[in-house]
């Protein structure tokens, strides 16, 4: 049964996200030399790649957005042209997935196998994408194996295991710092009192890991990091399988702070220092820097949504309510000499999914670009934000009525200048239509809306996170 066939009577009817702009595509397509309309900037080389879900198939069993196989759409640019391509990402248990052979664990709504504590959870690799030794690494949310892409094809090259050294898993949104190359990424157990941080090569080479004791297991999502150290979250939110309604994931709010971690790149357990602040959640950091003996944070702060179930989502309502994100961008500044922390909102217009120019990644960044959350009930990107994040003021660009969009990124102009010198650009897809369009923003008259728009032959689905791959870091 592929996704465009939901039979009648199948558990998940009354499931918004296997439906219309969430829906999957079942077609792999390659398409060169695309239509452009305006002009495609010719001082643009790389590619724009962007992960998510995708299922093969809408199981029999109540079926989570986070549940399907990892797709990776991608729009690559050279010498004034444009070619676009999506493939499935192969990971282990999606490829036993799609040969019928059924994977030894499923997605979050049904109950785990905890015969597998490595990854209770079935491992799509659908969620965020790194470029790092050349190759794209996709990544999955809950911790899972790092899957090598081709940059350019996006052919699937295998697992990712950094020379047979690494201890475990990788979770979603580890970085690479543009300085050195070396790519940084946490680990955590859904059922264990730890977290853990590794840094890896240029190369592909474990050069440090670090476990870090907690009070009890812990659901984070997201790190930072500086030129000289990381930044690991301690949330008040945990995963439960207690009290299970329907069979369903749930995740409990704990009554205490939220604390930041920050350790220094080589450090250990020890080395750790703690700074608490008001109970928060946040799923994704814009960027991390050092200033004087301050270590600053900018994030999106989750906001209590207030939405009430709705009826017409059956079993699913609760997913529904909970994928209705609401943040605000934030900052946080932890005084590494005193042990203060201060925090600050700095907007409140709901926006999320933040973008930087990823060469500034780990020092001070001026720009952050962010999608403008639409408020309604199911998770819509409805536009972009421009913060200034010294002055405080921000631009706008909303997308056609009708459309939803994709995680932006930045794209730095061949010969760039300074960090705001180069492009915005996101996938576009509209809701009843399924027409999607790629559209590139001139980063410095952000306001002014697409200086280009390329129509896709295939329908882009809503998805999770995407990165920019430069031209001349891809290799072969």
């Amino acid at each position: 049964m592929k996704p465009s066939d939901l039979a009648e009577g199948n558990v998940n009817e009354l499931n918004p996200y296997v439906q219309g702009f969430y829906a999957a595509q079942p077609e792999e397509v390659t398409k060169t030399d695309l239509e452009v309309i305006g002009e495609l900037p010719t001082d643009l080389w790389g590619a724009y790649v962007r992960n998510g879900p995708n299922p093969f198939e809408v199981p029999d069993v109540p079926h989570h957005w986070f549940d399907g196989e990892g797709m990776v759409h991608s729009i690559y640019f050279e010498n004034g042209k444009a070619e676009y391509r999506n493939r499935y990402v192969l990971s282990d248990d999606n490829v036993a997935d799609m040969k019928g052979d059924g994977a030894e664990a499923r997605g979050v709504l049904v109950p785990s196998n905890r015969d597998r504590p490595d990854k209770v959870y079935k491992d799509t690799a659908n969620t965020d994408l790194v470029l790092h030794d050349g190759k794209l690494m996709a990544l999955w949310y809950i911790s899972g194996t790092p899957v090598r892409l081709d940059a350019r094809t996006l052919e699937t090259l295998g697992n990712e295991d950094f020379g047979g050294k690494l201890p475990r898993n990788v979770s979603a949104h580890g970085k690479i710092d543009p300085k050195t190359g070396e790519f940084l990424f946490f680990d955590y157990s859904l059922y264990e009192p730890w977290m853990s941080f590794g840094v890896v090569s240029p190369k592909s080479e474990l050069t440090h890991f670090a476990k870090i004791d907690l009070p009890g297991p812990r659901l984070p999502h997201d790190m930072g990091f500086t030129e000289n150290y990381v930044i690991l979250h301690d949330l008040p939110v945990v995963f439960t399988e207690s009290g299970l309604r329907n069979g369903m994931w749930q995740i409990k709010t704990e009554q205490r702070g939220a604390r930041f971690g920050v350790v220094p790149r080589n450090g250990t357990n020890d080395d750790i220092k703690w700074f608490e602040t008001d109970p928060c959640y946040l799923y994704h950091v814009a960027n991390s820097w050092e200033e004087g003996d301050e270590v600053v944070m900018i994030a999106c702060r989750m906001v209590p949504n207030n939405f009430e179930p709705d009826p017409a989502h059956g079993q699913f309502a609760g997913m529904v309510n909970i994928m209705a994100l609401h943040a605000f961008a934030w900052e946080w500044r932890m005084n590494m000499k005193t042990g203060e922390i201060t925090s600050r909102q700095l907007d409140d217009r709901l926006s999320e999914f933040p973008a930087i120019n990823q060469e500034y990644a780990g020092r001070k960044t001026r720009w952050s670009y962010h999608v403008a959350m639409a408020h309604e009930r199911l998770q819509r990107f409805e536009g972009l934000i421009k913060y200034d994040l010294e002055t405080g003021e921000k631009e706008e660009y909303l997308f056609e009525d009708g459309q939803g969009g994709s995680e932006p990124i930045f794209a730095p102009r061949i010969g760039a200048k300074d960090e705001d010198d180069g492009y915005v650009i996101t996938f576009v897809t509209h809701t009843e239509t399924g027409k999607s369009e790629v559209l590139i923003l001139d980063a410095k008259k952000f306001a002014d809306g697409p200086v280009a728009r390329i129509p896709l032959p295939s329908r882009v689905p809503a998805g999770f996170h995407a990165t920019w791959a430069d031209g001349d870091k891809i290799t072969a």
